[in-house]
């Protein structure tokens, strides 16, 4: 009888293929939506480099314009951002039959606001998060991290920065944020065609936030990226409930942040190394904001490493998160041999049992590939990992199916046997 009721089941089911849409007929380029652009090879990935443009519309196409996106037979495929002299000449942000106009664009934004405030909820814990993350949310070109009042936006696309008069009130009337620094990038600004001069530039040096009980001062002038790393925030809360009772290193500790989440958490002693040293000038600004004490020391993390090594130093932990050592395809093997000399010397300083933290920030490193790598480099020199976890940045740092580039954060937790 169930052998029986299986295979009715089985019989009604429709096949995968009924449930795709249809799929509608080449248009020929007469009958196009105007402007547009044809695909010369297909692919779902946002980004459409030049060499892989069949044809766009006879009349010349303004950078920065939406564009009909047609495939390569000449089938409606998406609605893009077209910057024919860009090395990126099409961004396409809706996948699909039906063309979409500039309102799409702002109904995204809203969607992005909504996921972060009404999903996550995350106002109830902290006061930084990112509000949009590029491609992620569907808006390729702009990232931007919430400050308290201020929102630190990144462009790297000249479409976004066409529309920045119009988004950024429609973000400010939403998250109820008054201000706005807005980073460009130098050489992107010259690849894209942005005028260094049209950039508006922001009186706002820095901001103080909290995030799950710890403050923290981010500097828009001297930080990194957007100024400071929304994406280990749960993350950060992880190595608070580990901490306790234990000594820890944190290397590429930029400006404190894993470090003081330790030491509140209950490390017994927390030792943070970096070689900016107006990183490590904040790192001590913020440790003295949350009054506690943790030893910061202005030094290559290599070369620390290598001398604590030599003194027989151990940790009860080690937490290594360094900058992206991976910027390109051309850098690749020189990032790779990077991430293994930095975890070779790290698990050689974690005491037996120890907690080992290991994080890549490199798009181009896939997590398996990181994993293998932490993984051989452990072997290689006598140790074995016990891995309890994998995790990522948060929630609010989403990513589309047809783009992992978007899941550039990798964090492997392990014990050191």
């Amino acid at each position: 009888m169930l052998d029986t009721v299986a295979d009715d089941t089985r019989a009604i089911v429709p096949a995968a293929d009924h449930y795709r849409p249809p799929v509608p007929p080449p248009v020929p380029p007469e009958e196009r939506a105007d402007p547009w652009v044809q695909l010369k090879h297909h692919t779902y990935l946002p980004h459409v480099y030049r060499n892989m443009i069949r044809a766009h519309s006879p009349r010349s196409i303004r950078a920065g314009s939406i564009v009909a996106v047609y495939d390569t037979e000449g089938r409606p495929f998406g609605t893009g951002f077209c910057n024919l002299g860009a090395k990126v000449a099409l961004r396409v942000f809706k996948h699909g039959a039906e063309f979409v106009d500039e309102a799409f664009c702002e109904t995204a934004l809203l969607r992005a606001v909504a996921w972060r405030k009404d999903w996550l909820r995350l106002e109830e814990t902290t006061d930084a998060y990112r509000v949009v993350h590029a491609d992620g949310d569907g808006l390729g070109g702009l990232v931007v991290d919430r400050y308290d009042d201020t929102l630190s936006v990144e462009v790297t696309s000249l479409a976004v920065f066409q529309r920045l008069t119009r988004w950024l009130p429609v973000l400010h009337n939403a998250l109820g944020t008054r201000q706005a620094v807005i980073q460009v990038d130098n050489a992107i600004g010259r690849i894209e065609g942005i005028d260094p001069r049209l950039i508006p530039v922001s009186t706002s040096r820095s901001v103080k936030i909290k995030e799950n009980g710890v403050r923290y001062i981010v500097d828009f002038q001297a930080g990194h990226k957007t100024g400071f790393f929304c994406d280990q925030r749960d993350n950060r809360r992880k190595i608070a409930q580990l901490a306790a009772g234990r000594r820890l290193l944190d290397v590429c500790c930029y400006t404190g942040a894993f470090s003081i989440a330790a030491k509140l958490g209950g490390a017994t002693e927390v030792t943070g190394v970096d070689l900016d040293e107006k990183a490590i000038a904040q790192a001590r600004a913020n440790a003295n904001l949350n009054q506690t004490r943790i030893n910061f020391v202005h030094a290559d993390g290599f070369s620390y490493m290598r001398q604590m090594i030599r003194n027989n130093a151990r940790w009860d932990g080690v937490i290594l998160d360094p900058p992206k050592f991976i910027d390109g395809r051309d850098a690749f093997e020189t990032g790779v041999k990077k991430y293994n000399d930095l975890n070779v010397l790290g698990m050689q300083l974690t005491a037996p049992g120890g907690l080992f933290v290991t994080c890549s920030c490199s798009g181009l490193l896939s997590a398996p590939d990181f994993e293998d790598l932490v993984v051989h480099a452990a072997h290689r020199y006598g140790r074995r990992l016990q891995i309890f976890d994998r995790t990522g940045a948060g929630a609010d740092h989403p990513a589309f199916s047809n783009y992992s580039g978007s899941r550039y954060l990798k964090v492997i937790w392990a014990r050191v046997f």
